[in-house]
């Protein structure tokens, strides 16, 4: 897709017996999306970028127990981590770059959420926040 993402990392996931195979629309906001990973890898400075987690079919998505709204179902979101970075320091990181994020969570201060429009001619959030046993509120 990218230099440093390829759809086989945007789309893999432990739960093998689920099929995660993205369909062309959502293979469309997954070249948006990895292409939107590159501006973040270069706001870090070029460090690595592991995903953990990129599309999730509905399957994959039901068996993580996330929402049907979630962007990880249609191809527009992405969690990672950053070797020698923490989650807070990649969240204000990113912010700072000024990049056009639709949102950037810490969740649970062990890694970052990003996400791209839902459509590629959709105006960015630019929402930061962040998810931990405490609830959800506004990143500060």
């Amino acid at each position: 897709m990218t230099p440093h993402f390829t759809l086989a990392e945007l789309t893999a996931t432990s739960h093998r017996q689920f099929d995660n195979t993205p369909n062309e629309a959502e293979t469309a906001n997954l070249q948006r999306l990895a292409e939107f990973l590159e501006q973040v890898k270069m706001a870090l400075g070029g460090k690595p970028i592991m995903v953990n987690s990129g599309f999730r079919s509905k399957q994959v998505n039901d068996s993580v127990g996330s929402k049907d709204t979630s962007q990880h179902r249609i191809g527009c979101a992405a969690d990672f981590r950053v070797p020698g970075m923490t989650p807070d320091q990649v969240v204000r990181a990113v912010i700072a770059a000024g990049l056009p994020f639709d949102q950037i969570i810490r969740e649970f201060d062990a890694w970052t959420h990003i996400s791209v429009t839902n459509t590629p001619d959709g105006t960015p959030r630019r929402q930061a926040l962040i998810i931990d046993k405490a609830g959800t509120r506004p990143f500060a």
